[in-house]
């Protein structure tokens, strides 16, 4: 349980200080000042201050603090800080920051009394919120008797994510696979690090009260279908052959029970855009680019430095916007830099070759050469930083998991439009050490 939430600036002026249970009292504002904001490096978002506990995640240039004076699961505590700050992009869009709670401070407020009673969550979903607490902050008109029926079924239904009587002329499914990875490469090509972190999100427009059902390559269900047998063929790593996938979350939607008997998705989705779940692989992943770094010192001022970037998916696919960032020592004068294929130019700010290619295409092999001259005189040490790799690629999954089938049960519907589109996503966490 959660005895009080404090948004507080990192000049430790207090924006907003709600305190739910009597065990607190506002001094803990100042335990929080001089404990956590009088240091100069906050790394652990934890601080247990003489029986008081702050749970604390930093928005831009403020806190959201959650106090505890008891014992309680951490873990569930920050999901929870984070589902705070959905909700209020939700309302205030992704200018939520000190200004905007500076203007709203009352919406904030009312926000924060319908969303914890007690220290207790209750109602987390924006789309519920919305019915009842408005930014514009007026006194709407007198509504119906039936108006406020269906409110207080949506906030206090089986089905709360979900409003009643949707009508769509035009019933649609976009379903989107996002896979982040998360590599790590030898100078040889070995994986030192391999983990796979995607999503699935999905935008319903459907009428009524659908029943959703999703069908994914899960090895577990497969070998349950097949009694754990399977041929060379559905072995393979093309097509639909199964993955293993670890550390599955779902969204509040998912029959959980369903789930766990015959590792079936089944939902009834709320309306708009969601995250239906959340997956880790690290078994059997793909490798998109093999990446060939050569670095060798020519004295004691140059150093000659040769990346060879290979894509090894498909031909008929590309990445788009790859950036190659190759570090260079840190008393670099100049790089005198050679390439066929996009553009190349020093960053001195972060002492690395930048390399852009804005179409790489699969089966591609794309080279770089540079000289670098260094300072006269300066000698330091380079630890040699490995080289990062930016990229997107659409339609293809390292994981190799891939959708099966899509089902939607709902008699109002007639015909249903599905999309499905696969996205492979690096910021800079895919490297290879030179």
């Amino acid at each position: 349980m959660i005895s009080g939430i404090l948004f507080i600036n990192e000049l430790g002026k207090v924006l907003i200080s709600r305190i739910y249970r009597q065990d607190i009292t506002i001094s803990f504002i100042d335990q929080f000042k001089i404990k956590v904001l009088a240091a100069k490096k906050t790394t652990n978002p934890i601080k247990h201050v003489e029986g008081t506990t702050f749970c604390f995640q930093r928005v831009g240039s403020f806190f959201i603090v959650a106090v505890t004076k008891k014992n309680i699961n951490a873990a569930l505590v920050f999901e929870f800080l984070n589902t705070i700050i959905e909700i209020f992009k939700g309302y205030f869009g992704e200018k939520f920051n000190e200004s905007t709670i500076r203007t709203n401070f009352s919406l904030v407020y009312e926000l924060l009394d319908e969303i914890i009673d007690f220290g207790y969550p209750q109602t987390t979903e924006t789309d519920i919120l919305k019915l009842y607490i408005t930014r514009e902050n007026q006194r709407q008109s007198k509504k119906s008797q039936e108006s406020v029926k269906q409110i207080s079924i949506k906030a206090t239904g089986v089905i709360g994510w979900r409003q009643e009587g949707l009508k769509y002329s035009r019933n649609e499914v976009f379903l989107d696979i996002v896979e982040n990875l998360h590599f790590l490469v030898s100078n040889s090509g070995k994986f030192l690090k391999s983990d796979v972190f995607g999503e699935i999100i999905m935008k319903s427009r459907l009428s009524g009260m659908p029943d959703c059902k999703l069908g994914l390559n899960d090895k577990v269900l497969l070998d349950k279908r097949s009694g754990g047998k399977r041929t060379k063929t559905q072995n393979s790593r093309g097509g639909n052959a199964p993955i293993v996938i670890d550390d599955v979350t779902f969204h509040q939607c998912v029959k959980l029970s369903k789930f766990d008997t015959d590792r079936s998705i089944s939902f009834v989705p709320p309306d708009g855009e969601f995250q239906c779940a959340s997956y880790r692989v690290t078994e059997n992943v793909k490798k998109p680019f093999k990446v060939i770094p050569i670095v060798k010192e020519r004295g004691a001022i140059t150093v000659d430095v040769k990346v060879t970037v290979i894509s090894l998916f498909s031909e008929n696919l590309f990445a788009k916007n790859t950036v190659v960032k190759i570090p260079t020592p840190p008393n670099t004068a100049e790089c005198v830099i050679t390439t066929q294929t996009g553009k190349a130019k020093y960053d001195p700010q972060i002492n690395c070759i930048v390399w852009t290619i804005k179409r790489f295409q699969g089966k591609e092999e794309l080279s770089l050469s540079a000289e670098v001259n260094l300072i006269r005189g300066k000698q330091t040490v380079w630890s040699r930083p490995p080289i990062s790799l930016d990229f997107t690629i659409p339609s293809y999954t390292s994981s190799g998991l891939r959708v099966r089938y899509i089902k939607i049960v709902e008699k109002s519907i007639t015909e249903v439009l599905k999309w499905v589109r696969y996205l492979c996503v690096s910021k800079g966490t895919f490297q290879v050490r030179i």
